[in-house]
């Protein structure tokens, strides 16, 4: 996605790439083509970052690492700059740690505006302010394989301009409820069931017959729903009014509904061609996409995608051969003891986390079944945690 950003950039008035970095110096070159104009080229974003020759306003952080992320957002914030994630990874980990740096110096650090979840929560606020109740926030999802592996993804990675483990993480779901747990810890929301509902739709206005949304007792969930192909890669917002004036006027504006019920979406999310939004958001305004303001509400946690046993190694956390990751209600999961996925992460020279005992496949992973390094991402996670709770 970075080297769309670099690209966007190019076209959009008032904002300049004032620097691209990337580990791969052919990478920041074909990004600094891509933007067309002069720009700083690196291949350390800290270094970048701590030269005074070179302005930042906003960092955009590209990545879908987690520590390396964290080190170059609080070395933006310690310089003033606001950062905008499109890197779930980071957001949903370590996010709280960053929002807490971020108003200790006065900038903001937001979800991108292009990936599902920043274009939900604009959805919803909008939503709001028309005077609806929101019911539900959901996610189109077009394709579904919980079991798919890092050999299998190989050649649709390739297609798609993706890693493998960026393509099975969207694959094998565990994007989506990493994705669904933001917008969920952004508004209060929380799953019904762990890992939603997700039924099967050929098209989104189908929501209002597949859900029990009375049953909801006031509350608002979040869900998904699967095939619906037509807008492969659309949000949508179910809301209530009770208003028969609005009622006449949604059936006239043709937007489908089945009172008190109503279905709003989006059929589509564009990623980098609107991260430019989040950029002036934060630096214009002060304001962000989304901000995980309520607190951890909900967490991605980890799940055998396979029958584990011991001395098992994961290999990696989100886009794994091992795990895949359900969004469940903080609360539930710390009841049962059970592991975030993103804490499965780990750097380069990182000791793999080791299984201690057999998991079935589709279990969720505990703390008693895996022997976890005490790597630096652990520890950031531990002070966050003590951050939130203040324990």
């Amino acid at each position: 996605m970075g080297l769309g950003i670099a690209h966007q950039l190019g076209f959009t008035p008032g904002m300049r790439l004032s620097f691209i970095a990337d580990k791969s110096k052919d990478a920041a070159r074909e990004g600094a083509r891509l933007y067309g104009k002069p720009t700083h080229i690196a291949t350390n974003c800290l270094s970048a970052l701590e030269d005074p020759s070179i302005p930042c306003d906003v960092l955009v952080e590209a990545t879908n690492s987690i520590v390396a992320a964290f080190d170059y957002c609080m070395a933006a914030i310690e310089k003033g700059a606001h950062c905008v994630l499109m890197n779930a990874e980071i957001d949903a980990v370590l996010g709280y740690l960053l929002r807490d740096a971020a108003v200790k110096n006065g900038v903001v650090v937001t979800s991108d505006a292009g990936d599902q979840h920043g274009v939900l929560a604009r959805m919803a606020e909008e939503v709001e302010m028309w005077g609806f109740d929101i019911v539900q926030a959901g996610n189109m999802k077009g394709f579904l394989d919980r079991y798919r592996t890092l050999e299998g993804s190989v050649e649709i990675a390739a297609s798609l301009r993706l890693s493998p483990e960026q393509c099975l993480a969207y694959t094998d779901g565990s994007k989506l409820n990493i994705e669904m747990s933001l917008i969920a810890n952004e508004r209060g929301f929380t799953p019904r069931v762990s890992g939603m509902e997700g039924p099967k739709a050929e098209r989104v206005e189908q929501v209002l017959e597949l859900f029990d949304f009375d049953s909801y007792g006031g509350k608002a969930h979040v869900d998904y729903i699967l095939g619906a192909r037509q807008h492969g890669g659309g949000v949508y917002v179910v809301a209530r009014s009770n208003d028969t004036f609005q009622r006449h006027y949604l059936d006239y504006y043709k937007i489908t509904n089945r009172p008190p019920y109503c279905v709003f979406f989006r059929p589509y999310h564009l990623c980098h061609f609107e991260t430019p939004r989040a950029i002036a958001m934060s630096a214009l305004y002060g304001r962000s996409v989304l901000d995980l303001r309520r607190g951890r509400v909900t967490d991605c946690y980890a799940h055998a995608k396979r029958a584990l046993s011991p001395g098992d190694r994961v290999t990696h956390a989100i886009g794994s051969d091992e795990v895949y990751g359900l969004i469940m209600t903080a609360e539930e999961a710390d009841t049962e003891n059970l592991v975030p996925q993103g804490l499965l992460d780990i750097e380069e020279n990182d000791e793999r986390p080791v299984m201690r005992r057999t998991v079935e496949r589709d279990q969720p992973l505990t703390w008693d079944d895996i022997d976890m390094p005490d790597t630096r991402l652990l520890k950031l996670w531990r002070q966050q945690k003590k951050l939130l709770t203040g324990a």
